[in-house]
């Protein structure tokens, strides 16, 4: 079924309570038709502007956010209303397109607590919803909003009576009986206001049973009037919501007594900067891998680990930007850096501090957890608030979040040319070998994939997947990738014929139902033998879905091949997963097997990483060694196997076969 919504006739749904909080930046009217169909009151915006205000007003349970088709606005918002989400004991549903479900991470560290891709129909919308208040119910802490109107305002038209009913709420605003003549609600009105009006009722009938319209309303200020047609009835139905609520001093005057120090109140904090006139410039910092902290150790560990990033990011702030340099934990685990007293350069050399100060591992639950961060900045400009700064921000984090090579080509190009590369055969495999520290033989080979692309050139692996996921290609690519390699594997001469081969899955490939039996054929088909074939699979991949990736494993260990954790010290490394998984071999990332020759501190990380693997009697392959020190060092620490450029780069099968020869 299409994006598109077909509405449950509203009269034969069941009543709710609670209002529906809706925001949609491109089909409010549709989205907000189709949870009325459910049964929900609705309160429907289109815009962010003054959304939190809205949001607690509406006195709404469940907040939906409609980001198809506009994922940063989408994002946005979801930040925004992430604080009153929480402090209210309410729900978040996220729509979104199906080739943006990558990017829910994002949203549930916002503060989401659902979501539903499309296609989706009214009926999966409204189910949708009711497991959000399910969620509200069991959270126990949501009766009402602060600030909700005690008394609704709103009004109902029978077009057959020709009667017009006001709320009391309503009729005392407007100092009109409750059931007034159609005219005189329509005095009420400007004659601009008028026009919109006549409008809004011309949207709706049959096709469109919900729609909205602004205006300014005498004793109220300016309001909304969210109008609802009863196909079965005739009847119109309206939600007056007041948007002329007062600002809040309070919240002023803490902000410029103890700085900004969540989402909201950071925002207040640039706009005022930008009322008076100052250049903002505003660095969001988001952290990869912090969901696994709450996954292994629990949230004790996980706040204790935010707490470290706060300081670590406050301490870096102040030393690169100054004291007036503020900092904010904006959702989950994204935060914010902003100054208005930095150039362009100042605003870059802080980055850099602040990625190379985030590289570092941190301690939490007792454990080592380097994280991986993401960064990006912008500066302001002549029409920017805080919302089109911030958003700004968001689309770089969003689009160069995903790892990528140094001096990779844009991913939006390389999306554009994703399905031409895999129909031409464009993307291919050359291989890297796998040497045993000890004898300095050469036994195994990863697979890994090069896109010769005819514009950019040799285009890697992590860029490579990075926009295969942008383009819903990511499966794809992978299996494309696996058969590849597979099949010039089961054609190496009879020189290579003892190498492991070592292929990569995914964390979508995970996630996928069948996989383990899907990639078992392709391996058969190949004619190469399971027993000499290696799965490797990153942190990531595996905390996506502890129980799914175990039960994966198990099968392919069941089926004779061999297991490894991939990019180990990238995600929150943890004794406490890893006793719970088969595997046969742990990768050390590139970043600790070179660390290994800097300080005594690193050392120790390194250590307590080999250690950790030998302990459960896991093979440790240390990957991206360079220089000879670090070899020694890896050795001395108990490693077993090691690849890099120390022995060779990625290179092609002749190339193999003849290194392989003079190793022998």
């Amino acid at each position: 079924m299409s994006d598109d919504f077909t509405v449950i006739d509203a009269a034969h749904a069941p009543s709710q309570e609670a209002p529906v909080f809706v925001l949609s930046f491109r089909q409010r009217d549709e989205v907000a038709a189709a949870a009325a169909g459910g049964g929900w009151r609705v309160v429907a915006a289109r815009r962010s502007e003054g959304l939190e205000r809205r949001f607690i007003g509406s006195g709404a349970a469940v907040a939906v956010i409609d980001a198809r088709g506009a994922l940063s606005d989408g994002l946005e918002a979801a930040k925004i209303l992430g604080g009153p989400i929480a402090a209210h004991g309410a729900a978040m549903l996220i729509l979104v397109s199906q080739s943006d479900a990558v990017h829910m991470r994002h949203f549930y560290d916002a503060g989401a607590t659902h979501y539903l891709s499309s296609p989706m129909s009214s009926a999966a919308m409204a189910h949708a919803i009711r497991f959000a208040l399910r969620h509200v119910e069991r959270l126990a802490g949501w009766s009402g909003q602060a600030g909700a109107s005690a008394e609704p305002l709103g009004w109902r038209y029978d077009p057959e009576l020709k009667s017009l009913q006001l709320t009391p709420g309503l009729a005392m605003l407007l100092a009109l009986p409750e059931a007034p003549g159609i005219r005189a609600l329509y005095r009420k009105l400007d004659a601009a206001d008028r026009q919109l009006a006549r409008s809004a009722l011309r949207r709706l009938g049959e096709a469109l049973g919900s729609t909205a319209f602004a205006h300014d309303l005498p004793g109220v200020g300016r309001v909304v009037q969210h109008l609802q047609y009863d196909a079965r009835t005739g009847r119109l139905h309206a939600l007056v919501e007041a948007l002329g609520v007062a600002p809040d001093a309070s919240a002023a005057v803490r902000d410029a007594l103890t700085g900004a120090r969540d989402g909201p109140s950071a925002r207040r904090w640039i706009d005022r900067r930008l009322g008076e006139g100052r250049r903002i410039g505003a660095i969001l910092v988001g952290l990869s891998r912090f969901e696994t902290v709450n996954t292994a150790y629990g949230r004790t560990a996980g706040d204790e680990l935010l707490r470290a990033v706060s300081r670590r990011v406050a301490e870096v702030a102040r030393e690169a930007l100054g004291k007036t340099a503020i900092v904010a934990r904006i959702g989950g685990s994204e935060f914010l850096v902003a100054t208005d007293d930095t150039d362009t350069a100042g605003l870059g050399a802080a980055l850099a501090k602040l990625e190379e100060a985030l590289s570092r591992p941190f301690v939490a639950g007792g454990a080592i957890a380097p994280l991986g961060a993401r960064l990006a900045s912008a500066e302001s400009g002549p029409e920017d608030n805080a919302s089109t700064l911030l958003r700004r921000a968001s689309e770089t984090l969003l689009g160069d979040g995903a790892p990528r090579e140094i001096g990779a080509p844009p991913l939006d190009a390389l999306v554009a040319s994703l399905h031409r590369a895999l129909e031409r055969s464009e993307i291919g495999v050359l291989f890297q070998p796998q040497v045993a520290i000890a004898t300095g033989q050469i036994v195994g080979v990863e697979a890994l994939a090069r896109w010769q692309h005819p514009e950019f050139g040799e285009v890697g692996p992590e860029t490579m997947f990075a926009a295969a996921e942008r383009a819903g290609l990511e499966a794809t690519l992978s299996d494309h990738v696996q058969r590849r390699a597979l099949s010039a594997a089961a054609n190496w001469p009879s020189s290579l014929g003892k190498l492991r081969l070592s292929i990569n899955v995914t964390a979508a490939d995970v996630a996928r139902a069948g996989f383990a039996d899907s990639l078992l054929g392709r391996i058969d088909a190949s004619g190469f033998p399971r027993a000499r074939l290696t799965v490797e699979i990153t942190e990531s991949g595996i905390m996506a879905d502890l129980s799914e990736a175990s039960r994966l494993l198990n099968e392919l260990r069941s089926a004779k091949c061999r297991v490894a954790i991939d990019d180990f010290g990238t995600g929150y490394s943890s004794l406490a997963y890893l006793k719970a998984l088969p595997l046969d071999y742990l990768k050390i990332d590139k970043r600790l097997s070179q660390d290994i020759a800097g300080s005594a501190r690193d050392r120790v990380v390194v250590r307590g990483v080999i250690d950790m693997a030998r302990s459960l009697g896991l093979a440790v392959i240390a990957e991206g060694v360079e220089t000879q020190v670090q070899l020694d060092l890896l050795a001395k620490e108990g490693c077993q196997y090691f690849q890099g450029f120390l022995c060779s780069e990625p290179i092609d099968v002749p190339a193999l076969a003849q290194l392989v020869a003079r190793a022998g």
